[in-house]
């Protein structure tokens, strides 16, 4: 594919629709070329409800020159994707619905992006003291490991999980969205792009020279507000 001359993501959009689901109650396009943030490799994200689909499912075109990524679901499906998300905190669907350019059967989606609008604003539910502790537990293990290792492979993942650990722990603690890969990044943006920096600087300081200073720092002081790192008197599963 190449992003010379191809077709203007709507225009394509509206093709691949009149193409491929010609029957569709309604579609709306969302991702990257919505938010203005599309890259080079950027794809199409649409979100197509059609009655007569019986059950929900996703499947890759490539398209007008363009990679795309359809989400199907009927006017009841999608509301089972959306209770599902609320409870992982990672809320893909609703926030696809909500953000998205409606392109066809605008009475149909409306109502559907006002439903998911309210998710968004509502927020994850809050986590209970039980959860909070299980995830100090995890990150406080996590924490010891990145310390006291001395191997450097073992090091780069054991990194990954405590970033993705904190990053959670900080997002919930404060009933915010979760997400993953670059999602992780933008969410934590949303909620303080203060912190963010400086726990994105802490682990590129770490990759860069091995220094763990910076991040023993942050996951502490992150820790700090809920009673510190967990170890003793943790128990799971015992009656």
């Amino acid at each position: 594919m190449s992003g010379i001359n191809r077709l203007h993501a709507v225009e394509a959009a509206h093709l691949f629709i009149d193409k491929h689901f010609p029957h569709c109650q309604g579609a709306s396009l969302a991702g990257s070329v919505v938010r203005g943030e599309a890259t080079e490799t950027s794809d199409l994200d649409l979100v197509i409800f059609d009655q007569s689909i019986l059950a929900s499912y996703r499947e890759s075109y490539i398209a007008f020159d363009w990679a795309i990524e359809v989400f199907v679901h009927n006017l009841l499906s999608y509301k089972l994707y959306f209770e599902s998300d609320v409870k992982r905190a990672r809320p893909f669907l609703p926030k696809m619905v909500s953000e998205g350019i409606i392109l066809k059967g605008k009475d149909v989606i409306e109502p559907i992006k006002k439903e998911a609008k309210e998710l968004l604003d509502n927020g994850p539910e809050e986590w209970i003291e039980e959860m909070v502790k299980l995830k100090r537990y995890f990150i406080t293990d996590a924490l010891d490991d990145f310390v006291g290792c001395s191997d450097r492979a073992e090091e780069l993942f054991i990194a990954n999980t405590l970033a993705e650990l904190v990053s959670e722990f900080v997002l919930r603690t404060n009933r915010k969205w979760v997400g993953n890969s670059k999602w992780i990044v933008r969410s934590l943006k949303n909620y303080n792009p203060e912190f963010t920096n400086a726990f994105v600087e802490a682990f590129d300081t770490y990759y860069k020279t091995r220094d763990k200073t910076n991040v023993i720092e942050v996951v502490e002081k992150v820790l700090k507000p809920f009673g510190g790192k967990l170890f003793e008197g943790f128990s799971l599963g015992k009656d």
